[in-house]
């Protein structure tokens, strides 16, 4: 029994460790490092946009009682992350502006954002329209997806997530910090060539932590960069821990009998330096802000409407596409992002 409680502990240390130096404090790593998402050319499809445009953000009709217990159910999210507004089913105005916001600094016009909404006949309209993502990985992983949705809706079970295949953020917690990282997924997988398998590769263990820390980085430098300390300080208190849960859900599948104490090494690791990177954060000082006139814009990114983008590994002749492959494009020849 005693060697059995020595292996948990060392398995638990082992984690802690891991995350601490994926904060940047130990080991050189700095995968949490506060780091905007570079983007050079976006691949969008336009239909999606168009059936963007409308309306970008909408807000599910209040159901008290449903509602009531979607935030009974969330109660584990609450105590895990330690903030009572995880899953809580009634977003702030607060929440919808700081994400409306990032969209609109990001340009992710084809991006919609569903606040405690169930509409699984909306969601079924967008797979369809996002033709960016090949016509396989939309008929099997990306049905699938939806019907999950619509079996095990989250405005009733939560998690804010974004889902690739039809480019919707689901909102179900009253934090900023997390509308924004799920905006930084939408973001870092507007910027790739190959959404369905970028997608396929972020829903596997262990590989699924490189796009999370990628998110994660870019809410908190999007924080710092507004001049926003409570935000920033809030991503590190919040995002830091939900990070050691895929930690700790990633490594713990290669070791089921010390799965819980894994998972709750990262969780607590992550807690601790989540709260001591948020306790560096300044506070903004009177020069915090400049004036919209006196910020340089950044140039355009380049914006490609070629549908789809999907491709493959097999490629006849340079840039030649096979057009047949279910989980690439249908024409022979692509000229994403020129």
């Amino acid at each position: 029994m005693e060697s059995g409680t020595s292996g948990w502990s060392s398995f638990t240390l082992a984690v802690g460790a891991v995350l601490v130096a994926a904060a940047g404090e130990a080991s050189g790593a700095d995968w949490l490092k506060a780091r905007e998402i570079h983007v050079d050319r976006v691949n969008v499809a336009p239909d999606l946009v168009e059936a963007t445009r409308e309306s970008q953000i909408e807000r599910g009709t209040p159901r008290p009682v449903l509602d009531a217990a979607g935030w009974v159910v969330g109660i584990p999210a609450k105590i895990i992350l330690w903030d009572r507004r995880v899953n809580n089913h009634d977003v702030s105005a607060d929440t919808e502006d700081a994400i409306r916001r990032y969209l609109d600094d990001n340009d992710l016009d084809h991006v919609k954002v569903a606040i405690n909404k169930y509409d699984p006949v909306d969601d079924w309209h967008r797979l369809r329209a996002n033709k960016t993502v090949g016509w396989g990985y939309r008929s099997t992983l990306g049905a699938l997806s939806v019907a999950v949705e619509a079996i095990l809706p989250g405005r009733l079970i939560g998690g804010d997530h974004y889902k690739t295949f039809t480019g919707t953020i689901y909102v179900y917690s009253d934090v900023p910090a997390i509308a924004l990282q799920k905006g930084g997924h939408a973001k870092d997988l507007a910027r790739r060539g190959h959404p369905g398998t970028s997608a396929l590769i972020a829903a596997l263990p262990v590989t699924s932590l490189w796009p999370e820390a990628i998110a994660t980085a870019d809410a908190i430098a999007y924080a710092e960069q507004h001049g926003d300390p409570d935000l920033e300080r809030e991503g590190y208190r919040v995002l830091f821990p939900a990070y050691g849960t895929c930690v700790g859900g990633s490594l713990g599948r290669f070791a089921p009998p010390v799965a819980l104490p894994i998972y709750a090494g990262a969780v607590v690791a992550g807690h601790a330096v989540g709260r001591v990177e948020a306790r560096m954060v300044p506070d903004a000082g009177p020069d915090a802000f400049q004036a919209d006139d006196d910020i340089t814009p950044l140039p355009d990114a380049q914006v490609s409407h070629e549908e789809p983008a999907e491709s493959t590994a097999l490629d006849d002749a340079g840039d030649g596409r096979l057009a047949w492959w279910p989980f690439g494009p249908r024409r022979a020849t692509s000229t994403w992002g020129r």
